[in-house]
C-alpha cells in the first residue's frame, strides 16, 4: 500500500474534544471599536442588548478581555453526537492537480444540519432555554442556519420562527422542509407578518429579499413577542466564538498529522466558518508578534501563515467595502457595527451561495482586516462551481456552493505552488454539503446560471 492511499487519523478522541471556544479579541492589540447605540451614538450596553440576544450571549458579545470561555456540560454533550468533525487529507484532490503542496480539509457537513451552523445554533439555543425564554426567532439565507437551529430550538423545546429570503425559499424548497420538519416555521422574507416586510411588498411585490431584510423581519419579530429573543447565525462575535471549536479540533489534527498550514482558507459571508478555521491559528501569529512564546507546541513558522477569505465576487464586502459604522439590518434595527461594508441596503445577485449575501464583514474579522491579518479574494460562481465538482470527483463529497468558494480558492493557491514547486500546507474548511443544493449542480451543468 503507498502512502498515498493511508489517510491521516480523522477522529480525537473524545476527551480530547475542546472544552473551551477560544475569544481572539483578547489576543488583539488593537480591539475592534465598539458596537454603537443607534439612537445614541454611544457605545452599547449590556442592558441595552439583552434586549435583543439572550443575557449570556450579549456577556460573550462584549467581553474582549477572557482568552478562553467554558462551553458548558449540556452543550458538550449534544456536540459529541457529531464532533470531532474529520480532518482529512486531500490526497485525490492532490493527485489530480498534480500539486506539491498538501491540500487538508476540515468537514463540517457530517452533521444532521449539514453545515458549521449547529456549532453556534445548540448554543444559543441553550442559553436561550436556560434564561427560560419560551421561544427565538432568526433568518436564514440559504437555509443552513435556519436548519440548524430548528434542530436546537427542538432540542430545547422552545419555539422558533425563521425569515427566509424569497430567493432562497422559492430555489431551495428541501431546505424549507428540513426545517419545518424539524419543527421551525418558515417564513419567505419579505413577508406579511412584520410592518418592515409589509413595506418592502408595497415597494416592490416582486422583492426576492436579502439576508439585511430577513434579520429586520426576524428582530422585529421578537421585539413584538414576549419572552422572545433573536438569534444570528454570523457576524457577531459570540457566534464567531461557538465556532472557534472547527480550528481548536483542526490544531490538534494537523498535530497529529505533523504539519501545520502555511495558508487557512474559507469561504465568507458573515464570517462564522471563516473565523472558526483562522482564529485558533492566527492566535500564534498574534502571540509572537506580542513578544509572548507560541503556545500549543505551534512551529516559529506560524507567524507566517496566510488567513485567505473566499467571497463571491457579486458580494466582497472585504474586498471592496468600506471600513465604517453601519447597520447589520436593512431597517436599520440592529445597533450599528464597525466593519467592511457595502451598504446595509445593498441589493446582491442572486447567486446560489445564498449564506454569503451578506453586506458586511462583521466587527472582528474586519479589524484584522485593516490591520493586515486577513487578506480576501473574489470568486464567481462560475469558478466556485467548476471547483465544486472537481472536488466532488476527486474526494467524492458534493460540497455546499458556499464551501466551492473556498474550494476554488485552495486550488488556486496549489496550482501556484505546483508553478513555483513550492512545498506547503493548505487548509481549507469544507463548511458543508451540497446535497440539498443538487438543483444548483443541475442548473450549472446544463449551462442555465
Amino acid at each position: 500500500m503507498s502512502d498515498k492511499t493511508i489517510p491521516c487519523k480523522n477522529y480525537l478522541e473524545e476527551n480530547e474534544m475542546p472544552k473551551q471556544w477560544y475569544n481572539m479579541r483578547a489576543d488583539m492589540k488593537n480591539k475592534p471599536a465598539p458596537l454603537l447605540n443607534p439612537a445614541t451614538l454611544q457605545p452599547i450596553t449590556l442592558e441595552e442588548l439583552s434586549e435583543v440576544f439572550c443575557t449570556e450571549l450579549v456577556k460573550q458579545e462584549l467581553d474582549d478581555t477572557t482568552a478562553y470561555i467554558d462551553i458548558p456540560q449540556e452543550i458538550q454533550d449534544f456536540y459529541k453526537m457529531y464532533r470531532p468533525a474529520p480532518l482529512v487529507r486531500a490526497y485525490c484532490l492532490e493527485e489530480k492537480l498534480q500539486t506539491p503542496a498538501k491540500i487538508y480539509y476540515k468537514f463540517e457537513g457530517n452533521n444532521t444540519s449539514g453545515s458549521h451552523k449547529l456549532n453556534s445554533a445548540i448554543a444559543q439555543a441553550y442559553y436561550a432555554k436556560d434564561q427560560g425564554l419560551k421561544g427565538v426567532t432568526t433568518e436564514t439565507g440559504a437555509g443552513q442556519w435556519g436548519t440548524a437551529m430548528s434542530i436546537a430550538c427542538t432540542h430545547f423545546g422552545l419555539d422558533l420562527n425563521v425569515f427566509m429570503v424569497r430567493n432562497s425559499y422559492n430555489l431551495k424548497p428541501y431546505r424549507k422542509m428540513m426545517m419545518r420538519t424539524y419543527g421551525g416555521n418558515v417564513h419567505a422574507s419579505p413577508s406579511m407578518l412584520t410592518e418592515f416586510g409589509r413595506n418592502a411588498l408595497a415597494k416592490d411585490p416582486d422583492c426576492q429579499g436579502s439576508l439585511g431584510m430577513a434579520i429586520s423581519e426576524a428582530v422585529e419579530m421578537a421585539f413584538k413577542t414576549p419572552n422572545c429573543r433573536y438569534t444570528l447565525g454570523s457576524v457577531l462575535n459570540h457566534v464567531l466564538l461557538h465556532q472557534t471549536i472547527i480550528g481548536l479540533e483542526a490544531e490538534k489534527q494537523l498535530e497529529m498529522a505533523g504539519d501545520y498550514p502555511d495558508k487557512v482558507i474559507a469561504c465568507f459571508g458573515g464570517g462564522s466558518n471563516f473565523a472558526g478555521i483562522t482564529f485558533p491559528f492566527l492566535r500564534h501569529k498574534l502571540e509572537a508578534l506580542n513578544g509572548r512564546a507560541v503556545s500549543c507546541g505551534a512551529p516559529s513558522s506560524a507567524v507566517n501563515t496566510r488567513f485567505m477569505a473566499a467571497e463571491p465576487a457579486s458580494c466582497p464586502k472585504l474586498t471592496k467595502g468600506v471600513m465604517e459604522y453601519d447597520f447589520g439590518d436593512t431597517a436599520g434595527m440592529t445597533p450599528l457595527i464597525p466593519m467592511y461594508t457595502l451598504g446595509h441596503d445593498f441589493q446582491p445577485d442572486q447567486i446560489h451561495a445564498a449564506g454569503l449575501r451578506y453586506h458586511g464583514g462583521g466587527q472582528i474579522v474586519s479589524q484584522l482586516k485593516q490591520d493586515g491579518f486577513i487578506e480576501s479574494y473574489p470568486v464567481d460562481q462560475h469558478e466556485a462551481l467548476s471547483a465544486g465538482i472537481l472536488f466532488s470527483k476527486a474526494e467524492g463529497i458534493i460540497p455546499a456552493p458556499e464551501s466551492t468558494h473556498a474550494i476554488a480558492l485552495a486550488i488556486r493557491e496549489a496550482l501556484k505552488a505546483k508553478e513555483e514547486g513550492k512545498e506547503e500546507v493548505i487548509l481549507f474548511n469544507l463548511s458543508g454539503h451540497g446535497l440539498i443544493e443538487l438543483q444548483t449542480y443541475d442548473m450549472f451543468l446544463d449551462g442555465l446560471l
